[in-house]
C-alpha cells in the first residue's frame, strides 16, 4: 500500500469529522453512498456485541443512508427535541489502518474520540470505528461504517453526530 493512499484515506477521514464538528450536513451526506450502511452495535456482555443488526440489539442501525438524511431533515427543522440546543463537538481521528480489498474497495479501520459540550457540562464518546470505502472522484464514499462504542453508558442522547 501506498503512502498516498494511507494519507488519502486519512484526509477523508479529517475531512468527515471536521464536516460533522461545523454541521456541514449537506457535504457530510454526500461522502456516504446511497446504499451506505450505518451501524452501532449493542454490547451483549462485558466484550461481546452484537454483530447481526436485524437479529440483534442496536444503539443504531440505518440499513441505509435514508436514516441518517432523515436525522438531519429534523436537525434542521429544529424538530429534534433530544438536540436542542445542539451540543458543540470536536472529533478526533488516529491509528487509521488502511487495508485494500480491492481495486474498488478498502477496509479502513480507526480509533476516535469525540468531546462534547452542552448545558455547560462536558462528556465523552469514544470508540473503533470500521469503514468499507470505494474511490469517486479523487477521494472517497462510504459504503458502511460501523462503530463499537467503548463507553456505551449513555446518560445523554447518542446520534450520528456523536460518533
Amino acid at each position: 500500500m501506498s503512502g498516498d493512499l494511507q494519507l488519502s484515506v486519512e484526509r477523508f477521514l479529517y475531512r468527515k469529522a471536521d464536516l460533522c464538528d461545523r454541521r456541514q450536513w449537506v457535504d457530510y451526506l454526500e461522502l456516504f453512498d446511497e446504499e451506505s450502511e450505518f451501524h452501532i452495535p449493542q454490547w451483549d456482555s462485558e466484550h461481546v456485541y452484537t454483530t447481526d443488526p436485524k437479529r440483534g440489539m442496536s444503539l443504531m442501525y440505518y440499513p441505509n443512508r435514508a436514516g441518517l438524511e432523515d436525522r438531519v431533515f429534523r436537525l434542521g427543522t429544529g424538530k429534534s427535541a433530544a438536540s436542542t440546543p445542539m451540543p458543540r463537538t470536536l472529533h478526533a481521528v488516529n491509528n487509521v489502518l488502511v487495508r485494500e480489498v480491492s481495486d474498488s474497495q478498502l477496509e479502513v479501520s480507526c480509533k476516535w474520540t469525540t468531546h462534547i459540550y452542552r448545558f455547560g457540562e462536558a462528556s465523552m464518546f469514544f470508540g473503533d470505528a470500521n469503514y468499507k470505502l470505494k474511490p469517486v472522484s479523487g477521494s472517497w464514499i462510504i459504503l458502511k461504517k460501523h462503530v463499537i462504542l467503548m463507553n456505551d453508558t449513555i446518560d445523554s442522547v447518542l446520534d450520528f453526530y456523536h460518533v
